[in-house]
């Protein structure tokens, strides 16, 4: 486009733009006078009650004396605490991934020879119609591996003769295909915009199917295909702490809401990427690690806690970093106390962070951790307890476990299928109504006038 053409089409959308903003600003009032939830999310942060669900539970408050009180985070796969979970596959150094994607689909914890059979079928399904990657994923290649990664993933449709058939053992078989695919679909994304767009080396290494999926991703995306045990069991409970997290967040709850109209596998599980890799959902970790990275190059002495204290200040002023007023990796929407995930990853993460020489870091992480509550809560009117939240610590192992950023939202995504397709499954089995919910509109009626008569 000729510079005269692009300077008139940015002067046009400029203006209609401004008029956009103009006739669609809301009155913030007007939704309590409605009674409107903005975000279906109540003033003390309670979701609206729009479903029933048996894949898992966030529990952030009790009822003590007709009182909600804030408690400890928690937060239960199929009425199984994540906790204990993990301390379960950890305890007997079991990979855990493939154990609770059994737990959530089915609905009950596999005994060994089922966790054998379920884990052999995922490395069968571990593989991409022929000629796929040069075909789809090699051409062109995008620095947005999620737009990639949801490009591969509707492209698999036309592979697939029964994309449309929504009968529970076909969609069952899609879902576990898309568990298995994931990693090499954002991986390869991933490597073909490292070759053709950052002109390095080119690497496409094939999954071992006897391996975990943790395994596999790192086997993945190194040159030498090489990892440690640790490096690959504290991946592994990463993407455990990740798979679900409860029908209520942005991306599972679109995944029903289309599975609710009819739609494919394929499109729904495109429709949760589109909304996972906002940043308000799936990117929250690459804000983390970048304000750490900000927070290094402004700081004199990081062991002097006023100094962090007094930036962090500034943060919320809006002074420094992005000036948005946030301490990314702070807060949550439903727990107050504590996050249940970050709980346990930072015993993981410390292991980790010793073992990379990275204790200073890691230092540094804690401190925040208990400094930012303090300073929201001083500057801050907050209805709920303010704490760590996962994606606090999951960036910074990633960048301990060389994974660049393009690919840290895409492994949250390689962890939440599971929960995607166990809440897909669940929405087919038990609704037979499409989701709809209702707006309530605010212009009154308005004469129609002939274009002639228009000023």
């Amino acid at each position: 486009m000729r510079n005269s053409k692009k300077e008139q089409l940015e002067a046009y959308t400029q203006k209609y733009g401004n008029i956009c903003v103009e006739n669609n600003c809301i009155d913030i009032e007007l939704y309590e006078k409605y009674g409107v939830k903005r975000g279906l999310r109540d003033k003390n942060g309670e979701g609206v009650l729009s479903g029933l669900t048996n894949i898992s539970l966030i529990k952030s408050q009790e009822i003590i004396d007709g009182k909600r009180v804030p408690c400890e985070g928690q937060l239960l796969y199929r009425g199984y605490d994540v906790i204990d979970l993990v301390r379960g596959f950890e305890h007997s150094a079991r990979y855990g991934f493939e154990e609770i994607a059994y737990l959530l689909l089915f609905g009950s914890l596999p005994n060994a020879r089922e966790l054998e059979d379920f884990s052999e079928k995922l490395g069968m399904l571990r593989t991409l119609p022929t000629n796929f990657t040069r075909d789809v994923i090699m051409k062109a290649p995008s620095k947005d591996i999620m737009n990639s990664l949801t490009k591969s993933v509707l492209t698999l449709a036309s592979y697939d003769k029964q994309a449309a058939d929504l009968s529970i053992d076909n969609v069952l078989r899609q879902c576990m295909m898309l568990i298995s695919v994931f990693p090499m679909l954002s991986v390869y994304g991933y490597q073909a915009y490292n070759h053709y767009e950052r002109d390095d080396s080119l690497y496409i290494h094939r999954p071992d199917t006897k391996l975990s999926t943790a395994e596999n991703i790192l086997r993945l995306l190194r040159p030498d295909m090489r990892y440690t045990e640790l490096e690959a069991k504290v991946l592994d409970i990463a993407l455990v702490l990740h798979m679900e997290h409860g029908g209520g967040n942005n991306s599972t709850f679109t995944t029903r809401v289309v599975t609710s109209s009819g739609s494919d596998t394929y499109s729904v599980i495109a429709a949760a990427l589109s909304s996972l890799k906002g940043p308000k959902h799936g990117g929250a970790n690459i804000k983390v690690v970048e304000m750490m990275a900000n927070i290094r190059k402004n700081i004199k002495d990081i062991e002097d806690e006023e100094e962090v204290k007094t930036y962090l200040e500034k943060m919320l002023n809006k002074e420094v970093f992005d000036k948005r007023g946030l301490i990314y990796g702070m807060g949550h929407a439903v727990y107050s106390i504590s996050d249940p995930r970050a709980t346990i990853f930072k015993g993981f993460v410390e292991k980790l962070a010793a073992d990379k020489g990275r204790e200073e870091d890691f230092k540094l992480y804690s401190t925040i951790e208990r400094l930012a509550p303090q300073v929201i809560g001083d500057k801050r009117n907050i209805y709920k307890g303010v704490s760590a939240n996962v994606d606090f610590y999951s960036g910074f192992v990633y960048s301990m476990l060389d994974i660049p950023l393009e690919l840290y939202t895409p492994i949250f995504a390689m962890a939440r299928i599971v929960g995607w397709s166990a809440h897909r499954l669940e929405e087919l089995i038990n609704a037979d109504k499409i989701i709809r919910p209702a707006y309530k509109s605010i212009t009154g009626e308005r004469e129609y006038r002939e274009i002639e008569e228009r000023e």
